[in-house]
């Protein structure tokens, strides 16, 4: 399945998108919600809403420096998890590099999140691990 990726500047959508896939991990690492940090964040980043028959089913927030872009988001509506939409998130992410003529992807992810068997078939690999987080990169080549 392809979604509609468009430029988004709906902060309370992408909170409450966030706050709901996070929940249980923020639980589980004791962590709290910190909503000075998002509303600073939201503004540095580029995010794009992720769309199926005209419904935001995603979240993908990313940015850059010269070295490489960096997905700082992504987030899919648990109804429409494991369909293939967060590849094609990443792939998105990967063209949008590629244009800038940049030719490196990073994200980071809890060690606990499931979803880094994608990334990792997605061809990121770890780089680091610290505090509950892997640190993740992967070329484009």
């Amino acid at each position: 399945m392809t979604p509609i990726i468009r430029p988004t500047d709906d902060k309370a959508f992408a909170e409450k998108l966030i706050r709901q896939n996070m929940s249980s991990y923020y639980k589980q690492l004791d962590m709290r919600w910190d909503i000075d940090l998002f509303n600073r964040q939201w503004g540095e980043l580029d995010s794009y809403a992720l769309v199926i028959n005209a419904s935001r089913v995603g979240l993908l927030c990313i940015n850059h420096d010269q070295n490489a872009y960096y997905i700082r988001e992504l987030q899919i509506a648990p109804p429409w998890q494991r369909q293939g939409l967060g590849a094609e998130a990443i792939r998105f992410t990967g063209e949008t590099a590629q244009h800038a003529g940049i030719h490196l992807l990073r994200l980071r992810v809890f060690c606990i999140n499931p979803a880094i068997a994608l990334y990792e078939r997605m061809g990121f690999r770890i780089v680091k691990t610290a505090g509950g987080m892997h640190s993740m990169e992967r070329l484009i080549l």
